[in-house]
């Protein structure tokens, strides 16, 4: 019996001590919106965003796990320094963007990122923050599931692609839009080490009453 307790013990001890092995993060465009004087990730993408007049917004390419530890976007964000020489239009808006291709650790295959810069869409009133971007920023790749994989052309090739220790593989679009917060629900392998622990101590319990009537 205490042979097969210590093997339970044994099996529990390996399967909560030993986490999973996670990637790194993904390697992909984050969208951010401007307040006050700080960034706030964007809680809605950027075709069901609709941004007001002079509203700045920020795009960031960089190797992140989930959006807490999301790169900002750097440089100035001044909305009246980025569209000082955009006059106002009639029907139209104003919207700043601040984009930044994140730096060489972050690009794929050794790519060489463009030099992070702003600019002021000039675009209709119920234009969205999608519409502001293709205003500036073309040419912009999206892939089938509406994805922004690259802005001005960059990166040539990849989209939301997994980074780090564990196999590489695509993301789900959602995944890669809106990074999976750390400490997710319990995995389906820890299920089946509880299953195995509780099978274990059965067989214990059974082994002690047979000797016992025995």
């Amino acid at each position: 019996m205490r042979g097969l307790l210590a093997a339970a013990l044994l099996a529990a001890t390996v399967l909560f001590a030993a986490p999973p092995a996670q990637a790194e993060g993904y390697r992909y465009w984050s969208f951010w919106e401007r307040d006050a004087d700080s960034w706030s990730y964007a809680r809605t993408g950027p075709a069901m965003t609709k941004p007001s007049d002079g509203d700045v917004e920020g795009w960031r390419f960089a190797v992140s796990a989930d959006s807490a530890s999301a790169q900002r976007p750097r440089g100035g964000a001044q909305f009246d320094t980025i569209c000082a020489n955009t006059e106002t239009t009639p029907g139209m808006k104003r919207v700043a963007l601040v984009l930044d291709f994140g730096t060489a650790a972050d690009a794929p295959n050794g790519a060489t990122p463009p030099p992070a810069h702003t600019a002021c869409a000039q675009v209709a009133q119920d234009a969205t923050a999608a519409d502001a971007l293709a205003a500036v920023a073309k040419p912009l790749r999206y892939n089938s599931a509406g994805l922004v994989c690259a802005i001005t052309g960059y990166p040539q090739s990849g989209c939301g692609e997994q980074v780090g220790s564990a196999p590489e593989r695509s993301p789900s679009p959602s995944a890669a839009a809106r990074p999976k917060a750390s400490g997710g629900g319990p995995s389906l392998g820890l299920f089946a080490g509880v299953a195995v622990v509780a099978a274990l101590g059965a067989g214990a319990l059974w082994q002690s009453r047979r000797r016992r009537s025995g």
